[in-house]
């Protein structure tokens, strides 16, 4: 490996179906497979049926479900694995945290009930709404980018695994129908609990997300957690997260090592047998953590800049002797920059960084001092011939930024400079262990050559599905996010929104800017000027882009008060392509 240990150049190895992959990228796999493994004498861990585990816990009253995957499908798979060895019947559910809860509804189905007691922090349900509202379109690119959702199965490009699991949803699952069900008992603080027999105790120990639990059988020597993961844990994550404060985590790893859990499952990868290697790995890995806090702390008093840091910071070889504190999932140079940022903000006192030339200003500036787009062009080649991956990135990156298109986004260079950028992007993906960089890179160099196209996931997307006041209040909540200040210049109006005789919602545009209307009760706070009724179907329509707002007003299917004008102009001001009367003004914005 190079000695920041982000990739190594020319390490690359095939995986069984051609994918090209750095050596212990491929070997990861052993930690992934599909595979459940009876966990003491009434646990059992169901591993590789996605990217989280489904774990079982059998009491003398039925069976605790712990955590339900990415959709319904996932949930039923793994309930066919473990009818295998047990056929008590399931008597509740516990969340971990909010990301693996999308497969409730296959418990109630297979009990043929309505409703089981579901365990989970309170916190749980704003989590999932504060993913799917404002910012949706970047986090779906995020995803689509780090667990490489729009990769090939198979050839040199193809997805190998994604760091935690064999991979984000298990294509022999689709369609990957959602079944999440809020947790109807909840708790922001430690509890103990009876369930199913069983004496429990739940603990809130951060980690990726705010409301994960560490949930400890005493009576079965089992600890669950959300805290030690196959690979070094993801300070940073590449597909856009708040950041997430490592000194949090510790605390949650040494209260879990308290515990000295005989048994230890986590949300991902295999469980871990015996009390002394278990306290031995919970050290270690709370201890790695520890490290990369402390000496990108001891570096930044120093007053070395990020850039600086990442080359100051390095795990020592002691921690490479196990998978748990390994890069293959994020990388350390990640991690040190997301701890500054989060301590310091974005300014780390490289003067350069304080007044930078807009891109692609820079970019055509640079090129011209190197003497012009072909000098820029066998630097490029001279870099690749040489390995020198780093460089030859930036080098591509300004001639494929050396022009923007029309939605601003700097990705509209000359074909043979997009292609440039591809294939470095492509040559470190190949020699990097970590799964989140592989996938990253080829997800976007793939983008780049024109063989995936990812523009969907640059815009609000909303489903359509039968509107009802509460969708119809969110919808309307996130058009804020979707105003074209440049239209809204000098103006200002108040709307109601009116679905089948019923307000349901509003909008104040002024200064720039909208803000939602309060309803008290079934009356808003101050009248609007502005009202649109329309029915539920049509308003489903609008928002998920299958009519224009101008189509339903001539078809007499949208009424407009006090006149279709106001209405127009109020809504024009959002960039939704049902508020446009072209695709050309929806993408100029």
């Amino acid at each position: 490996m190079t000695l920041l240990d982000s990739f190594s150049p020319g390490d690359t190895e095939s995986a069984s179906k051609g994918q090209l992959a750095h050596p212990m990228n491929i070997a990861h796999l052993k930690q992934l497979e599909e595979h459940l493994y009876q966990v003491g004498e009434k646990a059992y861990c169901f591993v590789g049926n996605g990217l989280s585990n489904q774990t079982f816990v059998e009491g003398p009253e039925g069976l605790i479900v712990v955590d339900t995957g990415e959709s319904i499908q996932e949930m039923e798979a793994a309930l066919r694995a473990v009818r295998k060895v047990t056929k008590a019947p399931v008597v509740a559910c516990f969340y971990s945290h909010f990301h693996y809860v999308s497969g409730t509804q296959a418990l109630l189905d297979e009990g043929n009930v309505t409703e089981i007691p579901i365990y989970g922090h309170s916190g749980i349900p704003d989590n999932i709404a504060r993913f799917g509202g404002e910012v949706a379109p970047r986090v779906s690119r995020g995803l689509v980018h780090q667990f490489g959702l729009k990769l090939p199965s198979e050839g040199k490009d193809g997805l190998v695994h994604v760091g935690l699991g064999r991979f984000f949803r298990n294509p022999d699952h689709a369609p990957f129908t959602q079944g999440y069900i809020p947790p109807n008992i909840t708790f922001n603080s430690r509890k103990k609990f009876k369930v199913a027999g069983l004496d429990v105790e739940f603990v809130p120990a951060p980690s990726d997300a705010t409301d994960s639990l560490t949930i400890w059988f005493p009576s079965l020597k089992v600890a669950i957690n959300n805290l030690l993961w196959p690979a070094l844990f993801n300070i940073f994550a590449i597909r856009g997260e708040e950041y997430r404060d490592p000194r949090v985590l510790l605390d949650g790893l040494d209260e879990l090592r308290n515990y000295v859990p005989e048994f230890l499952i986590g949300t991902h990868g295999p469980p871990l047998f015996g009390a002394e290697p278990i306290a031995k790995a919970i050290l270690k890995y709370r201890d790695s953590i520890q490290y990369i806090w402390d000496q990108t702390v001891r570096g930044a008093n120093l007053g070395l800049s990020a850039d600086e840091l990442i080359k100051f910071v390095s795990l020592p070889t002691s921690y490479k002797d196990t998978y748990l504190t390994q890069q293959l999932y994020g990388l350390v140079e990640h991690h040190v920059r997301q701890i500054y940022f989060g301590l310091f903000g974005w300014f780390d006192e490289d003067e350069s960084k304080l007044f930078p030339v807009p891109a692609p200003e820079r970019a055509k500036k640079l090129i011209a001092g190197f003497g012009g787009k072909e000098m820029v062009r066998a630097a490029f080649d001279q870099a690749m011939e040489e390995q020198d991956y780093r460089w030859a990135v930036e080098l591509a990156s300004w001639l494929v930024r050396y022009n923007a298109d029309l939605t601003g986004k700097l990705d509209s260079g000359e074909r043979e400079d997009r292609v440039r950028l591809s294939n470095a992007l492509k040559a470190i993906a190949y020699s990097t262990t970590s799964s989140n960089i592989r996938n990253w890179c080829l997800t976007r160099a793939l983008e780049l050559d024109g063989t995936i196209n990812l523009s969907r996931f640059r815009e609000h997307r909303f489903a359509y599905h039968p509107a009802d006041a509460g969708s119809a209040n969110q919808t309307m909540h996130l058009l804020r996010v979707l105003l074209v200040p440049e239209r809204a210049q000098d103006y200002e109006a108040r709307v109601g929104l009116f679905l089948d005789g019923e307000k349901v919602s509003g909008l104040i545009i002024r200064n720039q800017v909208a803000v939602s209307m309060v309803l008290d009760g079934k009356n808003f706070e101050k009248g609007p000027e502005l009202e649109l009724k329309i029915s539920k179907g049509n308003w489903a329509k609008l928002m998920s882009g299958r009519a224009r707002l101008s189509q339903l007003i001539g078809k007499k299917e949208a009424e407009c008060v006090p006149d279709n004008t106001s209405i127009i102009k109020f809504f024009s001001c959002f960039d939704h392509p049902s508020f446009c009367d072209s695709e050309e003004e929806h993408v100029l914005g």
